[in-house]
């Protein structure tokens, strides 16, 4: 299982491929105030959030954002942000991550669930648990 623990020691960056980590569906939060706003809006619309703690430095981060992606746009009725843990330094470490990336899912703002670590096969498990449950929630 991929994760990343420390930033590597040395590098300029420009060698790193870009990837876009906020595409398909997903929305990236820059600020504690478009959290609160994205919570707010999940609440009201009865979403469930997937909120995925990442680094662009962070390997693993980079090759699941794609697919996080593509979750995205299967699976509409859940929202899913991305949050820059160097960009929310304070912000990331209310949320205690450990781990780049860590993913939690939170219905109502509260924690429903957590993966940490590039993992395909249970993330996709554990949304696929939760899009039936919000079938069943409705």
């Amino acid at each position: 299982m991929g994760n990343c623990m420390a930033r590597p020691s040395s590098k300029d960056g420009n060698s790193d491929h870009h990837v876009d980590f906020a595409a398909g569906n997903v929305q990236l939060i820059t600020s504690r105030e478009s959290w609160d706003q994205k919570m707010e809006e999940a609440r009201k619309d009865g979403k469930v959030v997937i909120a995925n703690f990442s680094a662009s430095w962070c390997g693993p981060c980079r090759v699941i954002a794609p697919y996080f992606c593509e979750l995205s746009e299967k699976y509409p009725s859940i929202m899913f942000l991305i949050i820059d843990v160097d960009e929310l330094t304070d912000f990331s470490t209310s949320w205690d991550i450990k781990a780049t990336p860590t993913f939690f899912f939170l219905r109502d703002g509260k924690q429903i669930d957590r993966l940490v670590g590039a993992n395909k096969p249970e993330l996709l498990k554990k949304i696929v648990a939760i899009s039936d449950s919000i079938v069943q929630y409705q």
